[in-house]
């Protein structure tokens, strides 16, 4: 606002005394104070209020002016009602400083200027504001994206002063401008929101998290391809995107919350145009799967996954171990689903924001995530790279994956299990397996069978949430009727298979010194006497065998594991 409108307002009681040439500055704010030194409090535009307290003789008025000038506020108003009427010597230093000076009338409280002035301001950054967001949507809508949300959220805080971040349905951070968000705090509000949601209840939605009250607001596609407003909420509660905002929009006029809604809209655009990309890895999974589940030949989904290496990996340069990753999202209670509810897509979105690290931010780190769906199960393709291992004289070092065993499913849902339990509460339910990592083609089916054996381990338990890993298929499990072969065959494959790759290479005979240590009992001297070897020699391969397959032979349950995988390969 310019210092002209505040005479244009009777209610203000404001008398110019000086500066009228000076009556076309901009207002950016307003301060009160009573300081002989208010600078340090100054940043330019405010109008300064001031009761006169710091004055005691006429030259402190000059010495006040100066400080304001050089601090470049707008004007000064100085209230009549501790001296009667404004000094000279304040007068004259504003007309040598060209300071516009204005006279507060007595009976005019300086909360009446303040609230005046701050209303005026906080409509006029709101209408800049929403005219740069409307410039930004085009842009984003018709050409390359205009640097994300990150963008919108950095001028929320500039003009608006508010402090926002983009949050994924888990409370993990796509964007923000600033300070982080706690991924605690963001957990705590993601749940907020899902329960918020589920109820039916229309957003923003107030929430207080760490002693802070933020304001949600859902992020939905309204362009092309939306949803349609009646379809069923379930289908999206568990995808949607929110904003965070740290204020309480209770309270907020109609022309702020049209212009946050406005944003949320503007986001969604950009979300819209990330999921886009995620088309050429889901359709990569998909192929994979389709020729897994037909039995295709294993050189064919061999080309497949080399195909798809590059996608999910790039610049790795050797062929990575894969896992798989089986998701159900079920609406019902005791899992009969709900009619006209498409679940397939729903877990797989879901499935996709799980296997991101959740101590990652941005849009753009689920880049080497491929999930398909088939009916109301999600199934993701899981690569991981590998590393060498320790090289030994003359001998190959052995490829193993990097980090150990790979994903875990107590580990994936850690850090989202309380939001999405709030967004599944009243009749939903995820479960969850999770394969070991295989390295080849020919055990992608028995992993895919053993990760959906593992889905139904977690489904028998109770709880909202639940996840089962390939660990939990012990040898006891295999020997029950109702598990398939697949199964049987991907945990034979799993202890046997580095073995007999490393006896292929280097003519080590694991796999019969294996056998024999387990038909001697585990007896070193026996052992070794009855392959004619040094007990040293021995040593040296039952430690390869624990090496290669993470495995420990002096521990009863490893003994036994190995002992039904040599019965059934």
């Amino acid at each position: 606002m310019r210092l002209r409108a505040l005479l244009e307002t009777d209610a203000l009681g404001l008398r110019l005394l000086g500066g009228e040439d000076e009556l076309d500055r901009t207002v950016r704010g307003v301060m009160t104070t009573d300081l002989q030194d208010p600078s340090r409090y100054l940043s330019g535009g405010e109008l300064v209020l001031t009761g006169l307290a710091w004055r005691r003789d006429a030259a402190d008025s000059e010495r006040f002016v100066r400080i304001l000038a050089s601090a470049g506020v707008a004007g000064l108003a100085a209230g009549e009602a501790e001296l009667g009427s404004i000094p000279d010597d304040l007068v004259q230093a504003c007309l040598r400083h060209r300071l516009p000076l204005f006279a507060v009338n007595e009976s005019v409280a300086f909360a009446t200027i303040t609230e005046h002035v701050v209303r005026q301001v906080s409509g006029e950054r709101a209408g800049d504001l929403a005219a740069v967001v409307d410039r930004h949507r085009r842009l984003m809508t018709s050409g390359p994206a205009g640097g994300g949300p990150e963008v919108v959220l950095d001028l929320l805080g500039s003009d608006l002063d508010l402090r926002a971040w983009v949050l994924s349905p888990t409370g993990r951070q796509i964007a923000g401008a600033g300070t982080p968000l706690p991924p605690e705090v963001g957990a705590a509000l993601a749940g907020e929101h899902l329960a918020a949601t589920r109820t039916g209840r229309r957003g923003p939605h107030r929430a207080v998290a760490g002693g802070t009250t933020y304001s949600l607001f859902p992020i939905r596609n309204t362009g092309r391809g939306a949803a349609p407003a009646s379809r069923d909420v379930r289908e999206t509660v568990l995808s949607d995107w929110l904003l965070a905002v740290e204020a309480d929009a209770g309270d907020w006029p109609a022309a702020r919350l049209d212009l946050l809604q406005g944003v949320t809209q503007l986001i969604a655009v950009e979300r819209d145009r990330r999921d886009a990309a995620r088309t050429v890895r889901r359709r990569l999974a998909q192929e994979v799967l389709e020729l897994v589940q037909t039995g295709a030949a294993p050189a064919e989904i061999a080309a497949r996954l080399r195909v798809a290496a590059p996608v999910l990996l790039p610049g790795l340069g050797t062929a990575p171990h894969w896992q798989v990753v089986v998701a159900r999202v079920e609406w019902g209670e005791g899992g009969t689903g709900a009619p006209g509810i498409e679940a397939g897509p729903v877990a797989q979105s879901l499935l996709e924001e799980i296997l991101v690290d959740p101590s990652t931010a941005g849009p753009d780190s689920a880049d080497r995530i491929a999930v398909a769906h088939t009916g109301d199960e999600a199934i993701a393709l899981v690569p991981l790279p590998v590393v060498p291992g320790p090289s030994e004289p003359e001998e190959e070092g052995e490829a193993r994956p990097a980090g150990g065993d790979g994903l875990h499913a107590d580990a994936l849902l850690a850090a989202v299990r309380a939001p999405l339990s709030a967004g599944l509460d009243g009749d939903g339910r995820l479960t969850l397996g999770v394969s070991a990592a295989v390295h080849s083609a020919e055990g992608l089916r028995g992993a895919l069978e053993e990760a959906r054996h593992a889905r139904r381990v977690a489904a028998a338990r109770p709880g909202r949430v639940c996840a089962a890993g390939h660990h939990e298929l012990a040898s006891h499990v295999l020997l029950l009727p109702f598990v398939p072969d697949d199964v049987r065959r991907a945990f034979t494959a799993r202890l046997l298979d580095p073995l007999r790759d490393y006896d292929r290479r280097h003519r080590a005979e694991l796999i019969p010194t294996l056998e024999a240590f387990l038909d001697c009992d585990g007896s070193w001297t026996r052992c070794a006497s009855r392959l004619h070897l040094h007990v040293n020699t021995l040593r040296y391969r039952v430690g390869r065998i624990e090496q290669l397959t993470g495995r420990d032979l002096s521990r009863l349950e490893d003994k036994l594991d190995f002992f039904l995988a040599l019965r059934m390969s």
